[in-house]
């Protein structure tokens, strides 16, 4: 045992009242790079961290820097109610090299009809992945997410496609490629409230400033799922403005022999301006002091 073991390292370590301590903690335990971590080394850190849940110290030779690194990686690949390892592609760690794609494709290949229903229901399949990988335990009700996934590509496939209909006559390339956007809008629009159906119906425990629980209440449930579609579309939103911005900087671009003779070259510069997009600052925060 060292004298660091004496911290108690079950504490957060930022101040998670406040919302800048809550931006770094979750920014830590959805760092991209932790995907990269192998199911060996993730099986040890579990062992780190339960060891000192059990012990309340460290196992011998474990500084407290190796213990954050444990914690962090634990925290970011098993499940918080299960403990089960969870798929790659479901973890919150994933959301961006994955959002990053299929943004990218998304946005690129949109001209036909097979494109965007594709795209669309490859967009919807990965959702319904992260979706049943982070269910709560209790609730991780495989017929409930099977009959959300199915709605939601639905109504996905149905707004991508009518719109490309009354745009495609009308509207420029640039305002078409706005279709994904209003299409993921529709489908969180029947997803979200699909997912958390339990909640509308039983309510949401709610709890007093001194943490005892109080009852329930359904309004708080409609209230929160409210918000949770509302916050969906506004954090895209500079993401998806920013894009349009680089979007008009690359359309510049395609006049050079490269860029307009190789597909693949437009498709490589796009995924290129949607890394940007998507990867916020936040997500390199690494100071554990």
């Amino acid at each position: 045992m060292t004298s660091e073991s004496k911290v108690n390292l079950n504490e957060p370590i930022w101040d998670l009242s406040k919302f800048q301590g809550r931006l770094r903690y979750y920014a830590w335990i959805t760092d991209t790079r932790l995907t990269l971590t192998p199911t060996k080394t993730l099986y040890q850190y579990k062992d780190i961290v339960e060891y000192y849940s059990k012990n309340h110290s460290l196992p011998h030779g474990v500084t407290v820097p190796d213990y954050r690194r444990a914690q962090q990686a634990t925290l970011s690949a098993f499940h918080p109610d299960t403990g089960v390892l969870q798929n790659v592609i479901g973890r919150m760690s994933f959301q961006v090299p994955g959002g990053m794609v299929l943004c990218g494709c998304m946005v690129t290949f949109y001209r036909s009809p097979a494109a965007v229903v594709f795209w669309q229901w490859t967009n919807q399949s990965f959702n319904a992945i992260v979706n049943y990988t982070n269910a709560p335990g209790s609730s991780n009700d495989t017929k409930k997410i099977m009959f959300a996934y199915v709605t939601a590509t639905t109504s996905a496939l149905v707004t991508a496609l009518g719109l490309k209909a009354i745009l495609a006559k009308s509207a420029s390339a640039l305002l078409q490629r706005f279709v994904p956007f209003a299409a993921v809008a529709a489908a969180n629009a029947v997803n979200i409230p699909l997912m958390r159906q339990n909640e509308i119906i039983e309510g949401v425990t709610v709890y007093d400033e001194n943490n005892k629980e109080v009852g329930k209440s359904k309004y708080a449930a409609v209230k929160g799922i409210v918000q949770v579609f509302i916050s969906r579309l506004l954090i895209v939103t500079p993401c998806m403005s920013k894009y349009y911005i680089m979007e008009f900087i690359f359309r510049l671009l395609t006049v050079t022999p490269c860029m307009s003779k190789y597909y693949i070259m437009k498709f490589i510069s796009r995924l290129l301006i949607v890394t940007p997009c998507m990867s916020q600052p936040e997500n390199y925060l690494h100071d554990l002091h």
